[in-house]
């Protein structure tokens, strides 16, 4: 059996890339429906005590989702994602913006170009997660904001959910 809690976040010698590695104990199109249905998404993206939020999601090359991230004191960040290219259950592409509540781009906060691949292993599946950034600085922006921390609870918050849809 994989060990499924294990997420390595590294970054790319040319420091414009982290790349997320992560198994899960789950099917390859349970972990896409995870990433890919608004009702899936909102329980686990948002690192605890955040709670995530889906004003909208249209999952289609060109769509978008946009969605907020509530705090337990009142905070909110939103945040939207655009889709590029979808080869489902096994990859799309993504840039992901800091936002309004009306989608408009927060240009002081780096866009994040996002490559996710799923592939099955049997009864379990891996996670590649290629972030490119602008430069170096932009990456370690979103570093130093807790990017590495938070997005490892998040996919834990993942496992977590997954684990409960096999034990359903």
């Amino acid at each position: 059996m994989i060990d499924a809690q294990q997420t390595a976040i590294t970054q790319d010698p040319s420091g414009k890339k982290l790349i997320v590695t992560r198994e899960f104990n789950a099917s390859l199109q349970q972990v896409w429906d995870a990433w890919t249905k608004t009702d899936l998404l909102d329980k686990w993206w948002a690192p605890k005590p955040w709670k995530a939020e889906t004003k909208q999601l249209n999952f289609i090359d060109g769509g978008s989702w946009l969605y907020a991230m509530r705090g337990p004191k009142g905070e909110c960040s939103w945040c939207k994602v655009d889709f590029k290219s979808i080869e489902e259950p096994n990859r799309f592409t993504a840039t992901a913006y800091f936002c309004d509540e009306a989608g408009n781009v927060d240009s002081s906060f780096p866009p994040m170009h996002w490559d996710n691949n799923f592939s099955a292993n049997g009864e379990s599946m891996s996670l590649l997660t290629e972030i490119t950034f602008e430069n170096e600085a932009a990456l370690n922006k979103i570093v130093g904001m807790g990017f590495k921390e938070g997005f490892t609870m998040g996919l834990n918050n993942l496992d977590d959910l997954l684990a409960g849809m096999q034990n359903a």
